[in-house]
C-alpha cells in the first residue's frame, strides 16, 4: 500500500509540475525571475562595490538626489508605456502609433522635468547638489524612463524573455561600472559616480530602443493619439509618481536635512529591501497583461486573478522577511562597518515585502479594470501620510523615523487597496473603464 500511495503521489506531482511549466504565466514569471534574480546577484554585487566606491555620506548624497530625480521623473513618460499595455494589448496592429507615442512623450517630457529639477534641485536638497541631480535626472528622467517603457513594450506581447535579457545587462554594466572605478580610484564622490550613471543609463536606453525596433519596426507619430490619451496618461504617471513618493521622500528628506551618512545607511537597508521583494514583483510583472485581459470582463474577474497570485506572493514575502532579518550582521562585513547600523535598519523593514505582496496584487486588479482611480487615491492618502510622519519623525529620529513611517505607509497601502478591491467587488461595478478603447 505505501509504495503505492507513494506512487500516486509522485505521479501527482508529477503532472502538477507539467501544468506550470507549460503555462505562459509561468513561463513569463520565470524569466522574470532569471532576470530579476540575475539582477539580485548583479545588483548584491553593486551595492557591495558601490558602498566601498562612495562610503555612508557620498552614498547618502547620491541616493538623495537620485532619490529626488525618481519620483519627478515618473511624469518623463507620461504613462505612455502603461497606455501602450494597456491598448496594444486589445489591438496589437496599433503598435506604430503606440511607439511613437511613448518616444515623442518622453522625450518632450523629459526635457521639462529635467528643467525644473535642476532649478529647484538647491532649496529641496542639501547645498551644492545641484550638479548631481542634474545627472540623476538626465539618467532617471530620461534614460531610464525610455528603457521602463521599452520594457513594457515586451510585457504587452508577454515576451518576458527580452526583458529579462535587457535587465540583465544593464545591471552586469553598471556593475562593471562601480567595479571599474573601485579598482582604479578606489574611492569616488558622489558627482564621479552620477557620471558614471549617466553613461551606463544612456547605452542602456539606446539598447532598448534599438531591441524594440529590430523586433517590431519602426515607430509612427501621431498628435491625435498623444492628445487622446494626454488626460490618461498623465493619471498613471501621477499615480506611480505617487507610489515612487511614499518609497523616496524619506531619503529626500535625509538629505534635506543634511542627514547624509544617515541617507547611506538608510538607503542601502532600503536597496536590500528591494531586492528581496523581486520575486513576488516577477509575478506582478507577468501577470499585468492578464489583469488588463480579464479587467475587460469585469473587476471580480481581476479580484479572482488577484487572489489566485497572491497565494504565491504572499509566501515569497514571509520567506524574505525572515531571510532578510536572518542575514542582516552580513550586510556591515560586506559593505563596510560604516553601514553598522544597516543591520538595525534592515531588522526594521523586513515586514515591508509582505505589505508590498499584498497592495501590489490588488492594486493591479483594479488598475486592469480601468479603475485605477481607486488605487490612486489610496496612493494620495499614502503620500499624504508618509509626508506628516516623515516631517514629524526624522528631525526627531533620523533613519529610524524613516524606517517606522515606510512600515507605517505600506501597511497602510496594503490595507486600502485590499478593502478597496472588496467594495468595489461587493458593490458589483458592473464593467470596466474602458473609453477610448
Amino acid at each position: 500500500m505505501i509504495p503505492r500511495s507513494i506512487s500516486r503521489w509522485t505521479g501527482a506531482l508529477r503532472l502538477e509540475a507539467r501544468k506550470i511549466v507549460s503555462s505562459p504565466l509561468a513561463r513569463n514569471a520565470g524569466w522574470m525571475v532569471f532576470g530579476q534574480g540575475s539582477g539580485f546577484l548583479l545588483q548584491s554585487a553593486y551595492f557591495i562595490v558601490i558602498a566601498r566606491l562612495l562610503g555612508p555620506s557620498e552614498y547618502g548624497v547620491y541616493a538623495g538626489a537620485f532619490a529626488l530625480t525618481s519620483i519627478l521623473g515618473q511624469y518623463s513618460s507620461m504613462g505612455s508605456g502603461t497606455i501602450f499595455l494597456r491598448y496594444v494589448t486589445a489591438d496589437p496592429a496599433k503598435f506604430s502609433l503606440y511607439w511613437g507615442n511613448i518616444l515623442a512623450a518622453t522625450v518632450t517630457a523629459s526635457v521639462v522635468v529635467i528643467a525644473g529639477l535642476s532649478l529647484c534641485a538647491g532649496r529641496l536638497l542639501s547645498p551644492g547638489t545641484q550638479s548631481i541631480t542634474l545627472l540623476a535626472a538626465v539618467a532617471n528622467c530620461f534614460c531610464n524612463q525610455l528603457t521602463t517603457s521599452a520594457a513594457k513594450v515586451f510585457q504587452t506581447y508577454e515576451q518576458l524573455r527580452v526583458t529579462a535579457v535587457l535587465n540583465v545587462a544593464t545591471n552586469l554594466a553598471r556593475t562593471l561600472a562601480a567595479a571599474a572605478m573601485l579598482l582604479e580610484i578606489h574611492r569616488a564622490s558622489a558627482y564621479q559616480w552620477s557620471v558614471a550613471t549617466v553613461i551606463v543609463s544612456l547605452l542602456a536606453a539606446m539598447a532598448a530602443f534599438a531591441t524594440v525596433t529590430a523586433k517590431f519596426g519602426w515607430p509612427a507619430f501621431s498628435l491625435g493619439i498623444m492628445r487622446r490619451h494626454l488626460a490618461e496618461g498623465f493619471g498613471y504617471a501621477f499615480a506611480t509618481s505617487t507610489s515612487t513618493a511614499y518609497n523616496d521622500l524619506d531619503k529626500t528628506m535625509l538629505s534635506h536635512y543634511g542627514m547624509n551618512a544617515a541617507n547611506g545607511i538608510y538607503s542601502m537597508a532600503y536597496r536590500v529591501i528591494d531586492v528581496a521583494t523581486i520575486p513576488g514583483l516577477a509575478i506582478r510583472e507577468a501577470s499585468l497583461p492578464r489583469f488588463f485581459q480579464s479587467g475587460r470582463s469585469g473587476i471580480r474577474q481581476s479580484a479572482a486573478l488577484a487572489t489566485r497570485l497572491l497565494r504565491r506572493a504572499v509566501p515569497l514575502g514571509l520567506v524574505a522577511m525572515v531571510v532578510v532579518f536572518a542575514t542582516a550582521p552580513l550586510v556591515p562585513r560586506l559593505v563596510g562597518n560604516g553601514f553598522r547600523e544597516t543591520v538595525s535598519a534592515l531588522r526594521w523593514l523586513c515586514l515591508i515585502p509582505v505589505f508590498r505582496a499584498f497592495h501590489h496584487m490588488t492594486g493591479s486588479a483594479l488598475t486592469g479594470s480601468g479603475l485605477q482611480k481607486y488605487r490612486t487615491l489610496s496612493q494620495i492618502a499614502a503620500v499624504g501620510l508618509n509626508v506628516g510622519l516623515n516631517v514629524w519623525l526624522i528631525p526627531r529620529h533620523g533613519w529610524l523615523g524613516a524606517a517606522w513611517s515606510s512600515l507605517a505607509t505600506d501597511g497602510m497601502l496594503a490595507a486600502m487597496n485590499c478593502g478597496t478591491l472588496a467594495w468595489v467587488c461587493m458593490i458589483a461595478v458592473p464593467e470596466p473603464i474602458l473609453a477610448g478603447v
